[in-house]
């Protein structure tokens, strides 16, 4: 007789099952409690897929398409077979997933000749066809030597380099029937369960389209992000100029001793930046009355704001900053979330009367008090700090709303300039392995809540989806409002956070519920060797998160 195992669900009821029972067969007892269908799971507070097998008795929970984790492994699924049928459709095609764009995933295509608009529906059906057979997604444990031998049969060099740096016995390849790749993270069992996407011509590439977990039946509405794209192949050549787009290559500048060179043309390359923002800014510098410096948490808005200040003085242009913090509403009348806890991020937890009112009142010539927010009392005070600009001098506002109107409304749009700034990786793991921007933000994060606000990683993971909710409600939707975008990504960054950011995760308990998304990053982080910090330049992004930066007092 078989031996028994004992399965406790999340909802804390328990169920018998042979050993060696897979998470499919598992999952299909909890079926009926999903609404979506389930892609992976958790055992013992660790992500598996769903071809796992329980040996003993264990705690299990699912993940459906509603969840972060499972949309994750429905888009890298969707990923796998978009590179099985180029390559099935155009024998010798070579696929790259380049970035995030418009809901999905910006890729380009590299057989021989320009991709064209016919590729394009001939590749999308046969992504069909090959979900309509519902094909297996089997996952084979190697030894590493034996992947290595596998990717260099047929020549995809950048995967032979990062598995050779890789520090692990054993990996896992994913078959799509002859095709064979190497991922970072889970897939689905099978193709059928991807049945929602879109392929869309987008020169010169294409974007993979999938849908989002709160409306997993269905693709959202597409929309254009020119500037965002612009920004990004702006990266794309920024990693052309450091000779450096995949994590191989970073760490063997690491190795060899040419990080060094990186970090000092990374940094020029951002000074750069800056300064023709400045000078942008400069040469409207008559009708160009207030700066808007907006963008998600851990995007360094604060350092840029600090280093376009000193560049605009270089130009004989001299701003002066407004905080937003200090317009705050005082407690009682700030705004609620779904959960009946205060949203600091909502634009209505701004007193926007009175910001508007004393803004229009200083752009007119007005001496003007301004407030204080004291942050312990929850209210706003008046200590005597009054400003007066003359003419020349724009006011410089640094805050996630500032590319909303309504934030300044009372201010003419042409008297605005508005600048984004986010983190846009210009580094990939490797050519089917982007390293998203929210990982490179969250790892940021991590380190500076440690460094200079006390909290530990768990207090951080634990803030994040409620940071990353309110950033899709408050600035994601008005990106495209942007005069000018800032890429704050330094392409050395992780191999520096890795050393502060490992002790941190490694803290994170396995009783936590927060404890599967640690161990992700770490995961994450094993691919860079790490690189000290001795190089970096006080004036760098990057000291806002890790210290010593000139900029502040810490």
């Amino acid at each position: 007789m078989a031996e028994k195992i004992t399965v406790t669900f999340s909802n804390g009821r328990t169920a018998e099952y042979s050993k060696g029972v897979t998470l499919v067969e598992v999952s299909r007892d909890a079926a009926h409690r999903y609404t979506t269908p389930v892609v992976a799971a958790k055992v013992n507070n660790e992500i598996r897929d769903l071809q796992n097998v329980l040996e003993q008795d264990s705690v299990v929970d699912f993940f459906d398409l509603r969840t972060d984790v499972g949309m994750k492994v429905y888009q890298r699924s969707l990923t796998l077979v978009l590179i099985a049928a180029a390559q099935e459709l155009f024998p010798g095609c070579e696929t790259t997933v380049e970035h995030s764009l418009s809901k999905g995933l910006y890729c380009e295509l590299y057989h021989g000749r320009e991709v064209t608009p016919e590729d394009i529906v001939r590749l999308e059906q046969h992504m069909r066809e090959i979900i309509l057979e519902d094909r297996p997604i089997v996952r084979e444990i190697l030894h590493r030597a034996e992947a290595i031998e596998l990717f260099k049969a047929v020549g995809q060099q950048e995967k032979v380099s990062l598995l050779e740096q890789l520090d692990r016995e054993k990996v896992s390849i994913y078959y799509c029937g002859q095709v064979y790749d190497y991922f970072y993270g889970t897939m689905t069992p099978s193709t059928g369960y991807l049945k929602v996407f879109e392929l869309k011509y987008y020169p010169p590439g294409i974007i993979l389209r999938f849908p989002e977990k709160d409306n997993p039946d269905i693709l959202p509405r597409f929309v254009e992000n020119p500037k965002l794209f612009k920004v990004f192949q702006e990266a794309d050549r920024w990693g052309n100029i450091l000779r450096c787009g995949y994590v191989a290559t970073l760490n063997e500048c690491t190795r060899n001793g040419n990080i060094k060179d990186i970090i000092r043309v990374a940094e020029a390359l951002h000074e750069k930046k800056v300064a023709q923002i400045a000078d942008f800014v400069s040469l409207n510098r008559n009708e160009v009355r207030v700066i808007l410096v907006a963008g998600p948490s851990s995007s360094g808005k604060t350092t840029f704001a600090q280093r376009l200040n000193i560049q605009l003085r270089v130009n004989g242009v001299w701003p002066v900053p407004i905080s937003l913090d200090d317009y705050f509403v005082d407690r009682h009348k700030t705004p609620v979330d779904e959960n009946g806890d205060y949203d600091f991020e909502a634009i209505e937890a701004i007193d926007l009367e009175l910001f508007n009112s004393h803004l229009a009142r200083i752009l007119a010539g007005e001496e003007v008090e301004l407030p204080t927010f004291n942050f312990k009392t929850g209210k706003r005070e008046y200590r005597g700090h009054r400003i007066k600009v003359d003419k020349g001098q724009p006011i410089i506002i640094e805050g996630i709303h500032g590319l909303n109107e309504r934030l300044t409304s009372s201010v003419p749009r042409h008297c605005k300039v508005k600048i984004y700034v986010s983190a846009l990786t210009q580094l990939s793991i490797d050519n089917h392995n982007r390293i998203p921007t929210t990982d490179t933000r969250l790892i940021r994060r991590i380190v500076r809540d440690s460094q200079f606000r006390s909290h530990d990683a768990l207090m951080t993971l634990k803030m994040w989806p409620s940071v990353r909710r309110g950033e899709e409600r408050n600035i994601f939707p008005f990106q495209e409002e942007a005069d000018v975008m800032f890429n704050s990504a330094l392409i050395y960054e992780l191999a520096v956070l890795k050393k502060y950011a490992e002790p941190l995760l490694t803290k994170v308990t396995r009783e936590s519920p927060e404890y599967s998304e640690a161990r992700r990053l770490l995961n994450f982080l094993e691919y860079f060797n790490s690189v000290d910090d001795d190089e970096i330049p006080h004036n760098s992004i990057l000291r806002e998160f890790i210290g010593k930066s000139c900029f502040y007092s810490h």
